[in-house]
């Protein structure tokens, strides 16, 4: 892929920043290392994201995502070529509910066809209980496969459009009428939470998948 100057000293910075932070710069952290201003920083990610370089989310602080995987952190790319070859043997079965005989199998499973991730698949640390119903607790990772669409009943990341303040929320969409006009019903699953109804939402992204480390082992959520 074709970059200028600048565009490529961009690509080193953010390969470095994310193999050093495990995270992503915020575009004033982009701006002070190049000393320039924001609006010149939004200008050249801006770019960027059109050539397919990088890609943003819009209204987080910490949103660039690398997509050009000559410029993936080290440890990425390497995750990246052995995607689609993570096979675990199912040993058998456990009960969860009322105890069941113990059987050993022989069944093996890829888990990068349970949790698919490419290109067109970011990750998001949820914060908040709102999907607790669904499984989904707070410090939890979740997949989300990048659409504009979803489909009533489907998990979304959405954008309020008709709020004071845009911000992005995870709940489950549904299209629906109130008081003789079309709105669209964002619908926690915490019984003790409240939906959101709006005129106009748009969507981010559809959840497919949702990643949680047992407390206790290295790197895991603790209690």
């Amino acid at each position: 892929m074709y970059y200028t100057d600048r565009q490529m000293e961009i690509m080193e910075f953010l390969q470095c920043f994310f193999q050093e932070r495990n995270t992503s710069p915020t575009l004033e952290e982009v701006a002070q290392a190049f000393g320039v201003t924001k609006v010149t920083i939004h200008g050249h990610l801006k770019g960027l994201e059109e050539r397919g370089a990088i890609r943003r989310t819009p209204h987080l602080s910490r949103a660039i995502e690398i997509l050009d995987t000559d410029y993936l952190p080290r440890k990425e790319r390497s995750e990246t070529s052995v995607m689609g070859q993570l096979p675990v043997q199912v040993l058998g079965r456990i009960a969860a509910g009322q105890p069941i005989e113990a059987v050993e199998g022989t069944e093996q499973v890829d888990l990068a066809e349970l949790l698919p991730m490419g290109k067109d698949h970011y990750a998001l640390r949820v914060r908040g209980t709102s999907m607790i119903g669904d499984g989904i607790h707070d410090g939890d990772l979740v997949i989300v496969e990048h659409r504009t669409q979803a489909i009533d009943g489907e998990m979304v990341v959405a954008i309020v459009q008709d709020s004071e303040m845009e911000e992005a929320t995870l709940k489950k969409m549904y299209h629906e009428e109130k008081d003789g006009e079309a709105v669209i019903r964002l619908q926690p699953s915490n019984p003790e939470m409240e939906p959101i109804f709006a005129r106009e939402v748009e969507v981010r992204g559809v959840v497919v998948g949702v990643v949680r480390k047992y407390p206790g082992w290295p790197g895991g959520q603790t209690a």
